[in-house]
Formats: structure tokens, C-alpha cells, sequence
């Protein structure tokens, strides 16, 4: 197997100051360099950068479209990052904490199948579409029936 390295992603925000709260207090990301355009997070080890784009405005959202997946409308574009079953189990308890209104719940789809996985996915405050995943056995990462 090859050994993993981290991946860097950088999104959209309205506001740099409520992205940095969102992606530290609510999803636990410790923070890099900033400006005052721009945040470093620390994603599950991953390196997501939020850059500030003022056409979203105070109050926009980036704009998604939806695909079919196990009868629920996933929204395109999304991203996210595979966890560790305890470690969803313990960032879906926070973020029901922390009210987060979810675009699909928490659950576990493909049940019995090869890419049997819990999944659930939510926004940003900036309309960015985040899914974290788990599987029972990460080996099946990319197992087909």
C-alpha cells in the first residue's frame, strides 16, 4: 500500500474570520498562516486553504448541483476526509452539538456491499458541500462488488 501524504485543497469563503471560526470551533482545525485573504487549516492532517472571494458577498453560497447516490441528492462539488469509525462517530456527536444543519445525516450507506461506509454531509458557512466518511474496514476503500 502507499503511504498516504496530505492533500491541499483550497475553497471559497465569504468572510476569512468566519470561515477560521467555523473550520476551528466547530470541525476542531488548528490554524497556519493567514493573511487577510486567506486562512491555512489543518484538516484531519490535510491542508485546506479558505481564500476570500467577494463575489460570494456577506451572505453568499457557493453554488452546487445534486446527484443521485443511495436515494439522496449528494451535492456537487464536495469534499471531505476519510475518519476513522471512532473518529466520525466522535465529529458527528460534535457537530449535533453544534447544531449544524445537515444536508444528509449521518448514517451508513451501502449496507452488507463492498463500499459499505457511514457518510454525512453539510455546509460551510460559505455554502461549501463537506462530506466525512468512515469504513468498518478501510481496505474497502476502493472494493467493488
Amino acid at each position: 500500500m502507499n503511504t498516504i501524504t496530505p492533500f491541499h485543497l483550497a475553497i471559497p469563503c465569504r468572510d476569512v474570520a468566519e470561515a477560521t471560526a467555523f473550520y476551528r470551533d466547530v470541525l476542531g482545525c488548528s490554524l497556519g498562516r493567514s493573511s487577510d485573504d486567506w486562512i491555512d487549516l489543518n484538516l484531519f492532517g490535510h491542508q485546506l486553504v479558505c481564500h476570500l472571494d467577494p463575489s460570494l458577498g456577506h451572505t453568499g453560497q457557493v453554488t452546487l448541483v445534486h446527484s443521485d447516490v443511495d436515494a439522496h441528492a449528494v451535492p456537487i462539488p464536495h469534499f471531505g476526509v476519510v475518519l476513522r469509525m471512532t473518529d466520525w462517530n466522535q465529529l458527528a456527536a460534535r457537530l449535533k452539538d453544534y447544531g449544524i444543519q445537515f444536508m444528509i445525516e449521518p448514517y451508513v450507506r451501502f449496507k452488507g456491499r463492498a463500499g459499505e461506509q457511514a457518510t454525512m454531509f453539510f455546509k460551510d458557512p460559505s455554502g461549501n458541500a463537506l462530506e466525512f466518511k468512515a469504513f468498518k474496514d478501510l481496505s474497502r476503500l476502493f472494493a467493488t462488488d
